[in-house]
């Protein structure tokens, strides 16, 4: 409920208002000091009779009298966080985030919002550390945010989404694919891609059946994501009887690999499983090859973007990578992709994932009719279906798709001459 709030000089006036002597009221005759004195009381107190209304109508008054309009007058507000590497090395994954956001948040206020609620975003760059990120959700909940959407890393979003469950946040993140975050039975974590068991599945069964023979080495980065896809990957292909000649973790940030690549070619192998991003990976690529390595390299969702290439050089070409369908062949994501044409931005890898998080709050906010994150998130568990820009979703109790969601991907040079990657 809105009212009027007087500040400073006016308020000491409507608490103590000068009284009127009542000869004055009696039509006494006054001298002129006084009547001006008497006008201006009764101006007083018609300004604060005005300013009581005002405030049944949703304004507030500032200090000089001044009239403005107030959140009632304005409608309601609904806070969502974006958390990403919006800086750093991993940059480019954040601004697919938070321009898939700003997208969809621009269309669902044009369309009135969310029951009555205009959507504002709050933004947080986690640089893809977790101490950073904890930090970024703790933000976020000082905002006042109900929902996020990120973050991008998996050693991010599962020490975040503990600080999201403890204030009431529900969290939708368009890219951490590690098992563990909706393996904790957390109310509160939902994912629009695929997992990295069913993703290393993919790529292990690739590596038996169509690389038959081939000696493969298997490195990752250390990190939760990067560490347990490559396990996921070696379990999968372990289980189809190929036994990797090489297993080995590096460090993220590290740019010199030559002790990496002479193992890999002390061993012989003829493909290099990476669990790790972009920028490690690209490295290693374009190391391999100025040291006369033909190791084709095999990665996945986090080299997804052409900033690897930019890394990787000519050596990019021909490497393996697992990720989703591509979603912007899909017909329902023709109108939003003119949006990013007309924006100027390529909406790659998980731009649309992170339009169809906001579209999916939207529709189970409107299927609960409230914006209460626990009954969202109540909807969203009952496994109905959301339609969106990547196709229709359902949830498990988990907060994971009920679709499988990787296929396998091949770095080509298209006529213009750009590596970039290319359904098989």
């Amino acid at each position: 409920m809105t009212t009027a709030t007087i500040s400073g000089k006016h308020a000491a006036s409507q608490s103590h208002p000068v009284p009127v002597a009542l000869d004055h009221v009696r039509g006494a005759d006054p001298p002129i000091s006084m009547a001006i004195s008497m006008e201006r009381q009764l101006m007083r107190q018609i300004l604060f009779a005005g300013l009581a209304l005002a405030a049944g109508l949703g304004f507030a008054a500032h200090e000089n009298g001044a009239l403005v309009a107030s959140a009632a007058a304005q409608g309601k507000t609904l806070k969502i966080a974006v958390g990403g590497p919006l800086t750093g090395p991993n940059a480019a994954f954040g601004a697919q985030i938070k321009n898939g956001t700003e997208q969809a948040v621009e269309d669902i206020n044009a369309a009135g919002g969310i029951l009555g609620h205009t959507i504002s975003l709050v933004y947080g760059d986690d640089v893809s550390d977790p101490k950073q990120g904890v930090s970024v959700a703790n933000k976020f909940a000082g905002d006042g945010a109900k929902f996020v959407i990120g973050h991008f890393n998996s050693g991010v979003s599962i020490p975040a989404s503990d600080v999201y469950a403890e204030n009431g946040m529900l969290q939708v993140t368009p890219a951490s694919t590690n098992p563990t975050f909706t393996e904790r039975t957390m109310w509160n974590v939902f994912r629009t891609c695929g997992r990295d068991d069913q993703q290393g599945t993919v790529a292990g069964n690739y590596i038996a059946e169509k690389l038959t023979g081939k000696k493969i080495a298997v490195v990752h980065d250390k990190t939760t994501y990067g560490k347990g896809l490559a396990d996921e990957t070696k379990k999968a292909m372990n289980a189809k009887g190929v036994t990797e000649v090489l297993y080995e973790g590096v460090n993220t940030g590290e740019k010199d690999f030559s002790a990496l690549i002479s193992k890999i070619k002390e061993k012989g192998a003829d493909v290099v499983y990476w669990g790790g991003l972009h920028t490690e990976g690209g490295l290693i690529v374009r190391q391999m090859r100025d040291a006369g390595v033909k190791a084709v390299l095999m990665g996945a969702d986090g080299i997804a973007t052409d900033e690897f290439a930019a890394v990787a050089g000519p050596g990019a070409e021909g490497t393996l990578m697992t990720f989703a369908p591509d979603p912007q062949k899909r017909p329902e994501a023709k109108a939003v992709l003119a949006k990013f044409e007309a924006r100027k931005f390529k909406p790659e890898s998980y731009t649309l994932y992170s339009y169809a998080a906001a579209e999916i709050i939207k529709q189970a906010a409107e299927k609960a009719g409230s914006v209460d994150p626990k009954k969202v998130a109540e909807v969203m568990h009952s496994g109905q279906a959301f339609k969106t820009v990547i196709g229709d979703i359902t949830y498990d109790k988990k907060g994971d798709i009920t679709r499988l969601d990787y296929v396998m991907y091949t770095w080509k040079k298209q006529a213009d001459g750009k590596i970039t990657f290319v359904e098989n």
